[in-house]
């Protein structure tokens, strides 16, 4: 097996390995046929160089606690990412790699967090990974901040990204990526691969920005490396550098060609997103002088060089860890326990026993109660992080005793994100992606919109995230139609994992925030009102602890005539509309739903006992739309909610105009009834 362009800064084993790397992702997708070949082409020596030479990890423990991050934000050439998983020793098999993007494959088309070891971050919806990495760079500047001691380096670990000319134009990595700079993240390290190659052909068609100086203006340390993928030892000067800096965070931008090594396709878009095909590739395996017939050959003296180097160097450095953690422990006893707690999902206190009391009867605004549930439990939980997307005021989202998380202060606990959404939500996901931190970050619920792609992406991932918005309907009145959410709630509902809670009261605010807190198993959402509510009184409608199951009974009816279904603001019209039909004689069951998606996981019999299945009469109330209501309702009951965008005018006025009230809720009760 002969080797003919050994490139800069690579011994013959080294190029051996790169052209290993480049052979398997090329034929994965082949065999799938389908994939992106060209992009794991042109970076095989770059990535190859930054994971053999410069990262610390442990491919025997993936989740090893200091091990350095390692995120390809340009997801859609994941076959790079699996080749170095394979060929270091992760569990990862050659099989794996052969049912590249098959059903049931552990190497799906782009990498999905906890679903094969050594993947960091979900990405592949591009910008997304390297906004994940802020978050990450975050995380271990906190947590640096709160446990390292002199000569107790816990946490020291780098963040690597590489990303693409996609990425790069994206605006959810401006945003980040001016966030970044403005905190100063220098164990951030991003490389840019800078093929200059998009979908549709070469980026000038687009893209004629200087990248390099965008980045300068961002407060970036920013160098560049010349050539075509294969000047390691440019690369290799450049990542000294950027982890020798301490000012800011890393952009490399490495020039390389897509598709290297291809005589057909080096350099064209035709490389980007699909396979090459089994003649050409063959023409490339013999012009680096391997034969052109197996796929899938790995070099015995390929596989004991990276396996062997990775793992025993792994191995050793986690040893040496463990061991100073022992030390650490012993002199740092309490800080080493919060650690263990955190890692094993235990917090350290009983949330319940912090939640404030609210008086019956007094009227609070959720958001404003939300504030008050903050103060009482964030000086108790240091693990958790909060944030706003400059609406701190608003989403009353910042805590008694915050500090603010700056390039100066990273021991800070609260986040100023800025008028940036997208990059909050992404960043967040990277936060929690610590396995230690829980961070919960705020906006107006219109602007969910702005950072769904970030939510879905929690979603499938289980990233657990906590999306705060406030402002949740047309109560919030003047600010008119563009910022009255009407269609969000059920768009939020319709992501499969995902947790939405929109509590009626201060006590299921504090209940929604109490589950929230103590579960891990995926992102949740809670919406709050901007309008004051009636604090229910819990001796007359049953304790607010029920929130816990998504939906419970406020007035239970013995054969009740009609069922009444409302969530937050509504559930008060629910109650006015039951006490005016039982003056009349009429029966009704009264049913806060705060989370339709924890009443789902409730046992068919409690299911059965709040929405009784001989009750067809049912009305649902909610200042929104009605997608998703009628698996609740059925055939010949009535919706009391919005149809049409809000409008400009108090709050009152609003519910009063589209027709959301306690008396339309009577009179849609008695249409089902036929009265």
């Amino acid at each position: 097996m002969g080797l003919t362009e050994n490139v800069k800064g690579l011994s013959e084993i080294d190029e051996l390995c790169v052209q290993t790397i480049r052979f398997l992702s090329m034929e994965a997708v082949q065999e799938a046929n389908s994939g992106h070949p060209g992009m794991p082409m042109g970076m095989a020596g770059a990535a190859y160089h930054l994971w053999m030479n410069h990262m610390r990890f442990n491919p025997k423990n993936p989740n090893w606690m200091n091990r350095d991050r390692f995120v390809l934000s340009a997801g859609h050439g994941s076959m790079l990412l699996y080749s170095l998983l394979y060929l270091t020793g992760f569990d990862l098999s050659l099989v794996d790699l052969k049912n590249f993007r098959q059903w049931g494959s552990r190497t799906p088309g782009h990498p999905e967090f906890g679903h094969t070891a050594g993947v960091e971050a979900t990405t592949g919806p591009l910008g997304q990974g390297l906004t994940n990495a802020v978050g990450m760079a975050i995380a271990e500047k906190y947590l640096a901040d709160r446990y390292n001691k002199e000569d107790f380096p816990v946490f020291d670990y780098n963040i690597y990204s590489i990303a693409g000319d996609g990425c790069l134009q994206e605006g959810i990595t401006s945003e980040a990526s001016s966030l970044a700079g403005h905190l100063g993240l220098d164990n951030l390290i991003v490389i840019y691969d800078d093929n200059h190659i998009t979908i549709d052909g070469d980026t000038s068609l687009s893209f004629t920005e200087d990248v390099a100086k965008r980045y300068e203006a961002y407060g970036w340390y920013v160098q560049e490396v010349d050539g075509d993928g294969n000047n390691i030892q440019g690369l290799q000067k450049a990542l000294e550098n950027a982890k020798a800096q301490s000012d800011g965070p890393s952009l490399i931008k490495f020039r390389s060609l897509i598709g290297h090594g291809s005589p057909k396709h080096q350099g064209k878009e035709s490389a980007h997103g699909a396979p090459l095909g089994e003649d050409e590739i063959k023409v490339i395996k013999e012009k680096f002088g391997w034969e052109p017939g197996e796929a899938f050959v790995v070099p015995q003296q390929v596989l004991d060089h990276m396996q062997k180097k990775a793992t025993d160097d792994g191995q050793a450095l986690e040893k040496e860890y463990n061991e100073m953690f022992a030390r650490y422990a012993q002199k740092y006893p309490e800080l080493a326990k919060e650690i263990e707690d955190a890692l094993a999902g235990r917090l350290p206190v009983n949330v319940e026993d912090l939640l404030p009391d609210f008086e019956a009867g007094s009227s609070l605004a959720t958001r404003k109660a939300s504030g008050a549930i903050l103060n009482a439990m964030m000086p108790s939980l240091p693990l958790v992080l909060g944030g706003s997307a400059d609406l701190t005021p608003s989403n009353n989202t910042l805590f008694k005793g915050a500090e603010d998380f700056q390039k100066d202060n990273p021991g800070g606990r609260y986040i100023r994100y800025g008028v940036r959404e997208h990059a909050m939500g992404a960043v967040m996901n990277g936060i929690s992606l610590s396995g230690l931190l829980k961070p919960y970050g705020g906006t107006f619920l219109v602007f969910s919109d702005y950072m769904r792609p970030a939510i879905r992406v929690a979603a499938l991932s289980n990233y657990p995230t906590i999306f705060l918005f406030t402002h949740d309907s047309i109560g919030l009145g003047e600010d008119g139609p563009t910022h009255q959410p009407v269609e969000h709630i059920a768009s939020l509902r319709a992501i499969p994992n995902l947790k939405v809670f929109r509590p009626a009261d201060a006590n299921e605010t504090a209940y929604a925030w109490k589950y929230m807190l103590e579960h891990n198993d995926g992102p949740m959402t809670i919406a709050l009102t901007r309008q004051g509510l009636p604090v229910l009184d819990q001796d007359k409608y049953g304790s607010a602890k029920q929130a816990e199951k998504g939906a419970y009974v406020l007035v239970e009816q013995d054969n009740p005539d009609v069922l009444l279904l409302a969530t937050g603001s509504e559930v008060q019209l629910a109650l006015g509309a039951a006490a005016t039909l039982a003056n009349e004689g009429i029966k009704a069951q009264v049913v806060s739903m705060p989370c339709w998606e924890l009443f789902e996981q409730q046992d068919q019999a409690y299911k059965e006992k709040v929405l009784p299945p001989s009750v067809t009469a049912r009305v649902g109330v909610e200042a929104g739309v009605d997608n998703g209501w009628w698996k609740y309702l059925g055939t010949g009951c009535e919706f009391v909610g919005m149809s049409t965008f809000g409008a400009s005018a108090p709050a009152k006025e609003c519910f009063a105009n589209f027709g959301i009230t306690g008396q339309a809720v009577t009179e849609a009760a008695k249409k089902v009834l036929n009265k």
